[in-house]
């Protein structure tokens, strides 16, 4: 989320919801979330909503695009596919037309289209985002912090697997349908990640940076039972734990431990100097294992809701 210090009438601002764009749209749109990323120093936009801008209608998934004079100047996404959970929202002001009113028009059409039943991000968790949130009456709810730690001091002893279990390489097509079980039951309490479906898997192996042999399965007599996916932000010379996972039922038997050893070797091994990962700020056991493994906060995204 991304804001304004005032609200101001604007006669030429007019807001459109689409439940699709049209390519030349999403590419102006990812113009302005570029620009953003340049002046505030990081993405306004999670990675999944960049992926829903493309690829025609979602199910639940809206744009809101403000324009103004003509000029595309804002931008929310609103996602409603939770079936508990209040829809969620990320919203974005291009820097140079900040400080006039736009977030709030953008937040108060989004409080409109959800029935006042909202969550919004906000990326880095700058203080015009928190100004914004208390205008338009939401409380914080959650905080997601993005930890790192340098790759060039990486001293992991070998990975010790759980007595009969064995790693390889993802195999695009072949293991789809088990990674994404699996998937699903280890993150059955993150709305987000447990929730992908194989759309969401093939818009992610479309991209660049996807590599299968950065993307780890560990398997007990062929059953599939964890698994941590690395990826490369070449360009900002970081590895990131992506997504680590283990079954229930599988869990607290070091499987964890090893594969986030493997993934961090395989990222220190692609001469990348920083590793990074996400977790939420009340998983204290996660956030204390990191911590023991080099990790330290970065920096943190905040997440308000409307409180109906």
């Amino acid at each position: 989320m991304s804001s304004d210090d005032a609200l101001r009438p604007f006669p030429s601002r007019s807001i459109e919801t689409h439940s699709e764009l049209t390519p030349d749209q999403a590419e102006e749109v990812l113009g302005l979330l570029a620009e953003a990323a340049r002046v505030d120093g990081q993405q306004p936009v999670s990675e999944q909503g960049r992926l829903q801008l493309r690829g025609g209608t979602r199910a639940g998934v809206s744009h809101l695009l403000l324009h103004v004079g003509g000029e595309l100047v804002g931008y929310a996404q609103l996602e409603d596919t939770d079936p508990v959970e209040a829809p969620a929202a990320e919203l974005v002001v291009h820097p140079a037309h900040r400080g006039r009113g736009h977030g709030r028009a953008l937040g108060s059409a989004l409080l409109a289209a959800s029935g006042k039943r909202l969550r919004v991000w906000a990326h880095g968790g700058h203080p015009a985002a928190r100004h914004l949130a208390q205008v338009l009456g939401l409380t914080l709810f959650r905080e997601l912090r993005q930890m790192r730690r340098s790759l060039d001091d990486l001293d992991l002893p070998e990975p010790v697997l759980p007595a009969g279990v064995t790693v390889r390489a993802f195999v695009p097509g072949k293991d789809d349908a088990a990674w994404l079980a699996v998937n699903a039951a280890a993150f059955a309490h993150h709305p987000e990640q447990g929730s992908l479906t194989q759309r969401d898997l093939d818009d992610r192996k479309a991209e660049q940076w996807f590599d299968p042999a950065g993307f780890f399965l560990a398997e007990l007599r062929g059953e599939l039972i964890g698994f941590h996916w690395t990826k490369e932000h070449a360009e900002e010379g970081l590895g990131e734990v992506y997504v680590l996972g283990v079954l229930p039922g599988r869990q607290g038997g070091g499987l964890g431990k090893a594969l986030t050893a493997i993934g961090l070797r395989h990222l220190a091994g692609q001469r990348l100097p920083t590793a990074m990962l996400y977790v939420d700020a009340d998983n204290k056991a996660a956030v204390s294992v990191y911590e023991r493994l080099g990790f330290g906060t970065h920096e943190t995204d905040l997440m308000y809701r409307s409180e109906t």
